[in-house]
């Protein structure tokens, strides 16, 4: 007759055994170092967010432009270089991307919802006007001095027509265009439509290049003295 005793031991040592076998592969995992989740911000960032962000891009580039029309009607001299920096930003990242986006993507589809097709005519001519005047200001701004009176005239004046039709451009997008195209594409399109965004951003200024955009303009704003927010603060 087996001993109790001894069945008793033997079935506490194997479930000692047992145990801790399946506690080794548990102690393990949760002892490992876990891998950082990859940072996501392209999937979760709308079209609407997307575009209203350049937008933001666009004003402060509207700053700098401000600036040197100031300096224009002070007769005050400036490093051309900085304002055709400025130019060319408008013209590669606003116009042949940003405005690209809203020609290929938006305003096809409002046109044939048949939603806002006034508004959107209007908005696609002004971007044509847009590079008009950015050219002007590019051929203008980069000459190393404005020796004649002529010139700087033709300058401010394109630099003030492009301030006065951008601002109430912009803003209608805002507030009227932007949000109503979530009205006229099902939730899927829309979300795959953030994702092709942020694709063409990437191969055209590489990863994260909306803040490599945002860095180049701060360092135009930095050279013309109006970097610092509070400077704008009324006293």
């Amino acid at each position: 007759m087996p001993d109790p005793l001894s069945s008793r031991r033997n079935f506490i040592q194997q479930s000692s055994i047992t145990t801790a076998t399946l506690l080794v592969p548990t102690l393990a995992f949760a002892s490992a170092p876990q891998t950082p989740a990859k940072k996501k911000d392209a999937e979760d960032i709308s079209p609407a967010e997307d575009l209203m962000r350049e937008h933001g891009v666009l004003n402060r580039i509207l700053l700098i432009y401000d600036e040197h029309l100031r300096r224009l009607a002070a007769k005050q001299t400036f490093d051309g270089s900085v304002l055709a920096s400025a130019a060319d930003m408008v013209r590669h990242f606003v116009e042949d991307y940003h405005e690209k986006l809203e020609e290929d993507f938006l305003f096809p589809r409002f046109r044939k919802a048949g939603k806002l097709v006034k508004l959107v005519d209007t908005l696609a001519a002004q971007h044509k006007a847009g590079r008009e005047l950015t050219a002007q200001i590019r051929e203008l701004g980069s000459l190393a001095t404005l020796k004649y009176v002529s010139d700087s005239d033709k300058l401010a004046d394109a630099l003030r027509a492009f301030l006065r039709m951008y601002r109430p451009h912009e803003a209608r997008e805002d507030t009227v265009l932007f949000p109503a195209f979530r009205s006229i594409v099902s939730p899927h399109e829309y979300g795959a439509l953030g994702d092709d965004f942020e694709k063409k951003e990437d191969e055209l200024f590489g990863e994260e290049g909306f803040f490599k955009v945002v860095d180049q303009v701060a360092e135009l704003e930095k050279k013309l003295g109006i970097y610092e927010l509070s400077q704008f603060t009324p006293e």
